[in-house]
């Protein structure tokens, strides 16, 4: 019987490959096969929204605010990397989800000097597949899920040459928003078609 931590190096050397080899590879055993399936899809989220305004609350007390940019919403989980971060910053900094003289989607957030709202959301991680009760547990733990965050937002400040604004990793928020459309993307570190 491999323990969980055995499993967990299974699937981190198996990402990347594709559904139908592991199981070719694993399918001796389907215990180990699913939770491999299980994990190696998984990534990096953000949901974008663009935003005429939108805030930041902790504790009754305004931490952020924005005028015209882009709301971010980003879930991490276990098997993020730099890569992720680097990748999916650059996407987003340069979406063209802004209206140009004629109305269309032509403009990215750097295009209008609009700004930037990150916000840890790991509940963006969650599972509903079994019962009523959200699972959490593809959510990155604190330790890895943080510093990720960080480098999020310097890579958006890179890419931008802005400062962002943010929330504060791990506490209990409030984050309100008109959002300017409405537009809602999301995008995910992994499907980079």
């Amino acid at each position: 019987m491999m323990t969980s931590n055995t499993n967990k190096t299974i699937a981190s050397i198996f990402l990347g490959l594709r559904t139908r080899f592991i199981h070719q590879i694993l399918w001796k055993n389907k215990e180990n096969a699913e939770f491999v399936i299980s994990h190696v899809d998984k990534a990096m989220i953000a949901v974008i929204q663009r935003t005429s305004e939108a805030t930041v609350t902790i504790n009754n007390k305004e931490k952020s605010r924005i005028a015209q940019g882009l709301l971010i919403l980003l879930g991490i989980t276990h098997s993020d990397g730099p890569e992720d971060v680097e990748w999916l910053s650059k996407k987003i900094c340069n979406m063209r989800i802004f209206g140009d003289v004629e109305g269309k989607m032509n403009l990215s957030v750097k295009d209008i000097n609009g700004e930037l709202l990150v916000v840890s959301q790991f509940t963006l991680q969650s599972s509903t597949q079994k019962g009523n009760r959200p699972s959490f547990i593809e959510a990155a733990r604190p330790e890895l899920a943080e510093p990720l965050y960080q480098e999020f937002i310097k890579a958006c400040a890179s890419e931008t040459g802005k400062t962002i604004l943010t929330g504060e990793f791990g506490a209990d928020m409030k984050v309100a928003l008109i959002n300017d459309g409405p537009v809602t993307i999301i995008i995910d570190s992994k499907n980079r078609k």
